[in-house]
């Protein structure tokens, strides 16, 4: 891989500006088994090394089987996740894959499972995630 620019070290403040979206998510009351399979969903769409090694790391700290985080990319095909969990990897890849947008059914049935809080959470994890794997790519970054 090329040495990429360290965004971190050049722009410092740039990089840390997506902390305070951070915070928020820490702080709202999204399930950390949600944020998870959000990050390595989005991740693992992504193609994102970095943050599919460092998100399945912190899953499996925080207990996630690792029959589910195996499964995850064919989460359509088991019965291991719940309805809650599907209604939010269907939208986290709607809203990766936000060319082919949103469908209105994806978001009306997220929609009917969470409150509008607890949506704008799965959302904006959603993007932050995003954020993170588009750095993480276009900059090279490499597992540790």
């Amino acid at each position: 891989m090329n040495n990429r620019i360290r965004i971190d070290k050049v722009e410092p403040e740039a990089y840390r500006s997506i902390y305070p979206l951070e915070k928020y998510l820490s702080a709202s009351k999204i399930s950390l088994t949600h944020k998870n399979l959000i990050k390595i969903r989005a991740s693992q769409i992504n193609g994102c090394a970095y943050c599919i090694n460092m998100h399945t790391k912190e899953a499996r700290a925080a207990g996630e089987t690792e029959q589910r985080i195996y499964l995850l990319n064919a989460w359509r095909e088991t019965d291991l996740f719940t309805e809650e969990e599907k209604a939010i990897l269907s939208l986290t890849e709607e809203i990766t894959l936000i060319t082919n947008k949103v469908k209105d059914e994806t978001y009306n049935h997220a929609a009917a499972l969470f409150d509008e809080h607890y949506l704008a959470a799965i959302i904006m994890t959603v993007c932050a995630i995003n954020v993170w794997n588009r750095i993480a790519i276009s900059t090279q970054m490499q597992p540790e």
